[in-house]
């Protein structure tokens, strides 16, 4: 099998996570600039098998686009064209950063690495990535 990756993008930093071969697990990977992302994907997709990539998609509470969702299906568009034999999808995102905060604060992290932007965006890149995965398990994807 392969690899399903996910991203949480945003315009400053973005997380990224990805299943075990046998998508089974999901783990962080990193966070980058955003203006890294493109080439990190290049080297990895180069490295490993990937199935799928899965965008964080978010939306307001009323179930409509927010500020950042132009550059996301920015990135979906370039994503799609460059990598044709990928599956290019997107699932929901939203709370997922306050579940990640709320997972760091549970953890027992010292206040310093709790306050770690990046470690929000990674965590919340595989909350993406759980989400995505129970929704495939569940016949919903």
């Amino acid at each position: 099998m392969s690899k399903i990756l996910s991203i949480d993008y945003g315009t400053k930093r973005v997380g990224l996570a990805a299943t075990d071969d046998l998508q089974i697990i999901a783990s962080g990977l990193c966070t980058v600039h955003s203006s890294e992302l493109l080439s990190y994907l290049e080297k990895y997709i180069q490295e490993n098998t990937v199935e799928c990539i899965v965008i964080g998609e978010p939306k307001t509470l009323q179930n409509t686009k927010t500020d950042s969702s132009f550059e996301i299906e920015k990135l979906k568009k370039h994503l799609t064209k460059k990598y044709k034999t990928i599956k290019i999808d997107s699932i929901d995102e939203r709370f997922t950063s306050k579940i990640a905060h709320r997972a760091i604060a549970k953890s027992g992290l010292s206040k310093k690495k709790r306050q770690n932007k990046a470690l929000v965006d990674e965590i919340s890149a595989v909350i993406i990535l759980q989400d995505y995965m129970q929704q495939k398990e569940n016949g919903f994807k």
